[in-house]
């Protein structure tokens, strides 16, 4: 694949950019626009290219990492680095538009989206920002005054030429069957029992440290409970030193059915499945995630990362919790105690779950990945 590209798609560092990177792409794809006019640029440090593996598209890697926010000593040494890889990202991002020449540039986000947005900017291509957060990050606070367009899933980003179309989500969670049958089969690809009411825990593709520690507590305190599943993803990186934790923590052993049904994996691959499976899913308030539980219609506990950037994940998760679809738990008042309290009220009400989960559905936007799609083409020259 070579040659001139309609569209250069650029951002990532997590799980999410790449989703929602390749959400769009597929939209354009949709559109009209030929996969191999498409190209995708994401971070070399991270697991881009694997998650975007498989798709199609060209993919470019470039090196750099995020600027660490703090004065601590060793953050300001590793920011030079950081500084420094930048450099020499955008001189190749450059390089790489001068050699493309797209007809537009897409940025969803993530430090590698900044040289990209800066290339386009001084090479006059124009630059349509993605951003899925309540508050615009970093990347895209610093590529706002170049933006042609900005496709917004929350109207409170304060991004430039703003168009509100909602969260770009993998299309696959779009076709989710949340009925009774489709919950079963959903549970049994997951190797779950079909029959079993299932709560879901998943902290992304990076884990969430509070999320596991609370979920083994729980896992421990209901491990008497049968007639129901806990299925946790746990990530990657946590994986080991999660089922060493298991072995004394009291959390019942992977496979048994005798009491709590409880599977630890590292990364879930087949969303949708999960999606389906879970009466109720534990998770961070990412973007994206809020996104995907708004589609599918999932009752959720969130429990917004502390610390993020202008704690944009709280006002990612009061979109749900305001509609009614949501428990919001601050990160600090997250153990297995409270999660079981809050689990057996959910749990015990099937009124309620009901009514949660069409009121995160009332809110999804199914055409999102669209709708970006034709602005992106609406701004391409």
């Amino acid at each position: 694949m070579s040659g001139r590209r309609y569209a250069v798609i650029a951002g990532g560092g997590t799980a999410g950019h790449v989703f929602v990177a390749t959400a769009v792409a597929g939209a354009l794809v949709e559109l009209g626009v030929p996969r191999d006019e498409i190209e995708l640029v994401g971070a070399r440090r991270a697991a881009d290219a694997t998650l975007a593996g498989g798709e199609g598209y060209a993919i470019t890697l470039l090196p750099g990492r995020g600027i660490r926010r703090t004065l601590d000593p060793g953050a300001l040494v590793a920011n030079l680095g950081a500084s420094l890889g930048l450099l020499v990202a955008f001189a190749r991002a450059l390089a790489l538009l001068a050699r493309r020449r797209p007809r537009v540039v897409v940025s969803v986000g993530g430090f590698v989206a900044v040289p990209v947005g800066l290339a386009a900017a001084l090479l006059g291509v124009p630059l349509v920002l993605v951003n899925t957060d309540a508050l615009a990050g970093a990347a895209h606070r610093a590529l706002r005054r170049f933006a042609a367009a900005s496709a917004v899933a929350f109207a409170s980003t304060g991004l430039p030429h703003a168009v509100v179309t909602g969260a770009p989500v993998r299309p696959e969670l779009a076709r989710v069957e949340r009925s009774a049958e489709g919950r079963r089969s959903a549970r049994a690809q997951l190797g779950l029992p079909p029959e079993r009411p299932t709560v879901g825990v998943t902290g992304g593709s990076l884990g969430a440290g509070t999320l596991n520690v609370a979920t083994l507590e729980l896992a421990a305190a209901l491990r008497e409970r049968s007639g129901l599943s806990l299925y946790h993803v746990c990530g990657p990186r946590n994986f080991e030193a999660l089922r060493e934790a298991r072995r004394s923590s009291g959390a019942p052993e992977e496979g048994d059915a005798s009491g709590l049904f409880y599977t630890v994996v590292p990364f879930e691959e087949h969303m949708a499945s999960f999606s389906a499976a879970c009466d109720v899913v534990v998770c961070r308030a990412g973007a994206l995630t809020v996104a995907e539980l708004a589609l599918v219609g999932a009752p959720a506990i969130l429990v917004p990362l502390p610390g993020a950037p202008g704690d944009h994940q709280s006002a990612n998760a009061a979109a749900l919790l305001d509609a009614g679809a949501a428990v919001v738990v601050r990160d600090e008042e997250c153990d297995g105690r409270r999660l079981g309290e809050l689990l057996d009220a959910l749990l015990g009400d099937p009124a309620r779950l009901e009514a949660m989960a069409a009121a995160a559905s009332a809110i999804g936007r199914p055409g999102a990945a669209r709708a970006v799609g034709a602005l992106v083409q609406a701004h391409a020259r």
